[in-house]
């Protein structure tokens, strides 16, 4: 009987042991993707979630095979931005789960789509978040791939903490907008980073200006230059700047990557310059 309980996981030896196989298998699995790189921003509402949606598609298009792990549990975007439905179904006999495809070559993976409504609260403590993350890359039937994009909720909390613990090899890219309030919130995640030896390819600033569509000029509604003076102080490179852009707005509402296609946006324009710094800088 002790022996059958072992097994299942019962006695504390035997979760032991269902730990710490769990942790060699995430080893494991984690060797089939070369580069790891998280999405994290201090602040929420600047754009994050969106940016590693769009980066993740970005490098598929350069025939990269990419995989997209969204960990933000209380507020996942990534399938509503990419305009994907249906849920995740099983292997079969390998008692893994298969991702969403996106793309031939990319793949995704979001509690959204493990839950039958869409509008449901996950409310999870600490404990609960750390193993649905740990079972997002053991449980999954993840395709070897050149990238895994992880999608972080903002913060500094239980979720990046066990990106860096369990994915010790992960790079940051932090995203903000110019606006101080914003940047205060950047130098705690860059501090984040130094104290758990993640290093961090770069940041992004977001929301850095809105083009008149009446006389041309810029409008810097959340100031301007900020995500650069703070790169250039925290000896950090800043991969881009993206500016405001209504129809991205109305296109990531309806799921829709259209605007890829308008290569004379400007916004086109930086977030290629943003896809090819990334992919130049993770070689």
């Amino acid at each position: 009987m002790a022996q059958q309980e072992k097994a299942r996981g019962e006695t504390p030896e035997g979760r032991m042991a269902m730990m710490e196989a769990q942790d060699a298998e995430i080893r494991e699995k984690l060797k089939g993707f070369k580069n790891k790189l998280l999405v994290m921003s201090g602040k929420g509402g600047v754009g994050k979630s969106t940016i590693a949606a769009y980066l993740s598609v970005g490098l598929a298009k350069k025939g990269l095979q990419v995989g997209l792990m969204d960990v933000d549990l209380h507020g996942p975007s990534i399938p509503r931005l990419l305009g994907l439905t249906g849920q995740i179904l099983s292997a079969g006999e390998s008692n893994k789960a298969i991702p969403l495809k996106y793309l031939p070559n990319m793949e995704v993976m979001s509690i959204e789509t493990l839950l039958g409504d869409k509008d449901t609260a996950t409310i999870w403590r600490g404990p609960l978040k750390i193993g649905v993350i740990k079972q997002f890359i053991s449980d999954i039937a993840w395709s070897n791939s050149d990238y895994l994009i992880i999608d972080c909720p903002p913060g500094t909390g239980d979720e990046p903490l066990t990106i860096a613990q369990v994915i010790p090899d992960t790079k940051a890219i932090i995203v903000t907008t110019p606006q101080e309030i914003s940047l205060a919130d950047v130098r705690k995640s860059i501090n984040f980073c130094h104290q758990v030896n993640m290093e961090i390819l770069g940041l992004i600033e977001n929301m850095s200006g809105l083009r008149c569509p009446h006389c041309g000029k810029t409008i810097d509604l959340f100031k301007t230059d900020g995500g650069i003076i703070t790169a250039k102080k925290a000896g950090l490179k800043l991969l881009g700047s993206l500016p405001l852009e209504p129809d991205i707005v109305l296109e990531g509402d309806s799921g829709s990557m259209a605007w890829m296609d308008k290569k004379d946006l400007p916004y086109t324009k930086m977030f290629s310059e943003i896809v090819d710094n990334v992919a130049n800088l993770s070689k």
